[in-house]
């Protein structure tokens, strides 16, 4: 059996092996604040920031806190400063910014894990007009990426499609019973219904073109914290990324920890989420091609009024992400 002692020494192990320093980066300053607090909601998608313990200590923080909460309030908690630096997926972070809520985005860390499953009425996206689409939470996450979804092929997601918000337990059974024409699913669900065979994938965020071609999960900061603790800003992203490499080069330990730490029950489940989500792609893409898809998408919608370039210019800041993309080599 695997302690939780020992799969945490396994983890600095890791960083280790790839070359990562176990403590600050030599000529770097401690961080401005040892506190630092994360969400914790159902997705694990967002496994980097769940098994980032023993590196965030790493990085000087001692106080690490995860404040559970579901996922439509993530944007809310970082605009108020509730959580200080988080994942969270990039449309809600658009619509946020667009409200003028003080949220800066940080970096990107992988591209996508979203499953749009339906029934045999609906094979393509477009097929999805005039019928009804389960969702757990209007405003979440799934309801906004298949919004950004329907208007990329010209439809419109506050007219062409009944959203109907049902917990995610209830949605799942109402696509299994064909109450609903479809369900847009992130892990572990994406990993059930398969298992189930309920459904069908009409569409994945993983491998289905242009969404695979752009991060859907990114990392963020209440823009208060962010300016007051640069320092710590930095080391919190360098930790998350860490992980993020972590999740792609031992898929089974990354797993574990995230059973091991409550974040999920079944091991299965988050195993092939380790494998299916491509963690390895965020020195690759880039965050403000990202935000900038995302914000068309929305704004063709006629869910955001600012352009995506005053997005980027007031909510973001990529220099942290690039300077650790030339520091995290490998």
């Amino acid at each position: 059996m695997i302690t939780r002692r020992d799969l945490l020494r396994g983890i600095a192990g890791t960083a280790g092996l790839l070359g990562w320093a176990p403590g600050h980066v030599s000529g770097e300053s401690p961080p401005e604040t040892t506190r630092i607090r994360l969400y914790h909601s159902t997705s694990i998608c967002v496994a980097p920031q769940y098994i980032v313990g023993e590196l965030m200590k790493s990085e000087g923080f001692s106080d690490i806190k995860y404040v559970k909460m579901t996922t439509a309030g993530i944007s809310k908690a970082l605009a108020s400063g509730e959580i200080d630096v988080s994942l969270h997926f990039a449309a809600p972070l658009v619509i946020r910014l667009d409200a003028g809520d003080p949220i800066t985005v940080l970096g990107g860390v992988h591209p996508g894990c979203f499953e749009l499953f339906g029934t045999d009425r609906v094979r393509v996206i477009r097929d999805l007009k005039r019928k009804t689409v389960a969702t757990p939470e209007l405003g979440g996450p799934a309801h906004l990426f298949l919004s950004s979804m329907l208007a990329h092929v010209g439809l419109d997601p506050n007219k062409d499609v009944t959203f109907a918000e049902h917990p995610a337990a209830e949605g799942k059974r109402l696509l299994a019973e064909g109450k609903v024409d479809a369900y847009l699913a992130f892990p572990p669900d994406t990993q059930e219904l398969r298992a189930r065979k309920v459904g069908h994938v009409v569409a994945s965020s993983t491998v289905d073109r242009p969404w695979s071609q752009y991060f859907c999960c990114m990392a963020a900061g209440h823009r208060e914290f962010v300016r007051k603790n640069p320092i710590a800003t930095k080391r919190a992203l360098r930790a998350i990324l860490k992980a993020a490499d972590i999740c792609a080069l031992e898929p089974e330990r990354a797993a574990r920890a995230l059973v091991d730490g409550g974040f999920t029950a079944r091991y299965d489940y988050a195993l092939q989420t380790m494998k299916d989500v491509p963690y390895n792609k965020w020195r690759v893409y880039d965050p403000e091609d990202s935000l900038r898809f995302y914000a068309l998408r929305l704004r063709e919608a006629g869910m955001i009024k600012s352009t995506p370039q005053r997005l980027i210019a007031e909510g973001t800041d990529w220099r942290f992400v690039n300077e650790l993309k030339k520091e995290l080599k490998g």
